[in-house]
């Protein structure tokens, strides 16, 4: 049976979120150049020092606006699945639904964050966050809650996922860009992630050991 968060919690995640929409709100009104921490703190409602408590940076906080709970949800999605599906399919089914199935809503910030090195690489960072959640999800599927197999897996999926999203962005990039230009991305993300994640596959299948 799921636990609902405490109010404590629930406070904490409300800061973030505000947070956030207030980094992403103020980078787009302004450019992400003409954004301080203290602006963001201001329009959510907090001193810097409690925006210090959530996010290491401008741009992680902008990125954090896109890729908000993607990790948890990649998670959830793994758990969901029926244990008859093959693991290295649940995962990577999981992993695309999250990563490339992005809302209309984040369109003009993925746009905003193609634009700066900064934030791209806050971006392409994000994709370790995956694997602290993804573990307990893969390990609760082979039935080993201490399982270094599931973090090695997740591991693996974390950089794929990187691996997926660094390829997408390079194909669109040019030779020159200094960060200041439109990189547009291109291609299919969906294709390259299950393309990234297909050697992982075996590992999985070893892993989780014959079907029963």
């Amino acid at each position: 049976m799921t636990t609902s968060p405490g109010l404590r919690e629930r406070k904490k995640q409300a800061t973030r979120q505000a947070l956030r929409e207030a980094a992403l709100r103020l980078a787009l009104e302004r450019g992400p150049d003409q954004v301080r921490v203290e602006d963001i703190a201001e329009a959510a409602g907090v001193s810097p020092r409690t925006y210090n408590n959530y996010f290491a940076s401008r741009e992680q906080a902008i990125v954090a606006a896109v890729t908000a709970d993607r990790e948890a949800r990649v998670a959830a999605a793994v758990a969901a699945r029926s244990a008859d599906v093959r693991l290295a399919d649940a995962v990577a089914e999981a992993v695309v639904e999250q990563y490339a199935n992005t809302g209309e809503g984040q369109h003009e910030a993925l746009l905003l964050i193609t634009t700066r090195t900064a934030l791209r690489d806050a971006f392409l960072g994000a994709a370790a966050d995956v694997e602290p959640a993804l573990a307990p999800a893969i390990a609760e599927r082979l039935a080993d809650t201490g399982s270094h197999a599931a973090r090695v897996l997740a591991a693996s999926v974390a950089a794929a996922v990187r691996i997926a999203l660094e390829d997408w962005l390079q194909q669109a990039g040019n030779a020159g860009d200094s960060g200041a230009g439109l990189v547009v991305p291109s291609g299919s993300l969906a294709d390259r992630i299950r393309a990234a994640l297909a050697p992982l596959a075996p590992a999985f299948d070893a892993a989780e050991g014959p079907a029963s």
